[in-house]
């Protein structure tokens, strides 16, 4: 977690004009619930870590037996070969329902759902986190635990 005290005053050193209330405002409005706030109002972090390397102290827990993942036809041939990577982010990010699935993956154009078999991934002994706003982190899905819908 940062210090917020220190966020706002970099900010708004650097010409970006923040205030308490609207970071306070931002997070707690935020559909995605990205950020996370501590219960004494003076920390802020990323809920999913995202690009940067952050302890979101999270601890493994049992997955859903399945899980879904958007995407679009660009990125199949190299998820047929790779599976699903992290890439930029710090963890590979899945939904419990294929409706979210389907919204992430309509970002980008045409979705296509994968359903990743995480009850055996888990069987498996790879590791699942669950993040404060319910997307599901693992750090790697091999090509034999995806389903194409």
């Amino acid at each position: 977690m940062g210090n917020l005290d220190e966020l706002l005053t970099l900010a708004n050193q650097n010409g970006r004009r923040l205030s308490k209330a609207r970071v306070i405002e931002v997070v707690e409005n935020c559909e995605k619930q990205r950020f996370a706030l501590s219960a004494d109002g003076t920390m802020i972090r990323a809920n999913q870590g995202h690009s940067i390397n952050v302890d979101l102290e999270l601890k493994p827990v049992t997955p859903p037996a399945e899980l879904y993942h958007g995407t679009v036809q660009k990125f199949l041939e190299s998820i047929r070969h790779k599976g699903l990577i992290n890439g930029n982010h710090q963890y590979v990010h899945l939904s419990r329902d294929r409706q979210t699935a389907i919204k992430v993956g309509s970002r980008r154009g045409k979705p296509i759902i994968l359903t990743v078999n995480s009850g055996q991934m888990h069987a498996d002994g790879i590791l699942f986190y669950q993040a404060e706003n319910g997307v599901w982190l693992t750090d790697h899905v091999p090509p034999s635990y995806l389903a194409e819908e």
